[in-house]
């Protein structure tokens, strides 16, 4: 009987001490409390070794630097115009990469649209070339299929053109065969 109260009276006590600890801060931004059995909050699921002290804290894939995306516009803004300029050394950075494929981009100038948006994907081989062709992954909806064909033919041969690029060893070795995506905007005004 005693044994149950005292099992009784400390099962009270941590509880107690349990709910005046004060909360952790939590040092990932704009993220929840880890999860616990007993909450009733929305939490970030995690899992945790029992070895481990203090509540877990799961690992977040942070959105930066892990892809290889860019926008190419035919008419950029006027902040922009110096990412256009292609380097005059060996591509080294992902930065002189891009500029690079900016710099390549010639939109078409007969059956053109206005607002007329295309992706592709392709991947480089160490030397500079491309791994295939592009790939088409998006095109504007609703545009005739003569404009997608001149749209994609402008893509190819602006790409062909530019080609092989010229990569320091460094970046070579670190780009081949990894795809990159890239959305040409037709954002000039035609017509007027």
């Amino acid at each position: 009987m005693w044994r149950g109260i005292l099992v009784l009276i400390l099962l009270t006590i941590s509880t107690i001490v349990v709910d005046a600890r004060p909360r952790q801060i939590n040092p990932i931004p704009f993220a929840h409390e880890p999860c616990s059995v007993p909450d009733g909050e929305p939490c970030t699921p995690s899992y945790c070794s029992p070895l481990e002290p203090g509540p877990c804290i799961p690992e977040i894939d942070y959105p930066y630097g892990q892809n290889l995306q860019l926008t190419v516009e035919s008419v950029p803004a006027e902040a922009d115009r110096a990412k256009y300029q292609k380097p005059d050394h060996d591509l080294d950075t992902i930065g002189d990469l891009f500029a690079a494929l900016r710099s390549c981009w010639s939109p078409p100038s007969d059956r053109a649209r206005t607002g007329m948006q295309m992706s592709v994907r392709f991947s480089f081989n160490k030397a500079g070339g491309l791994i295939g062709p592009p790939r088409l992954t998006y095109a504007t909806a609703g545009v005739p299929a003569d404009i997608r064909t001149t749209y994609l033919s402008a893509i190819n041969s602006s790409l062909k053109a530019c080609l092989p690029l010229k990569f320091t060893s460094g970046l070579g070795g670190a780009l081949a065969g990894r795809p990159i995506a890239i959305r040409y905007v037709d954002n000039r005004e035609l017509g007027k």
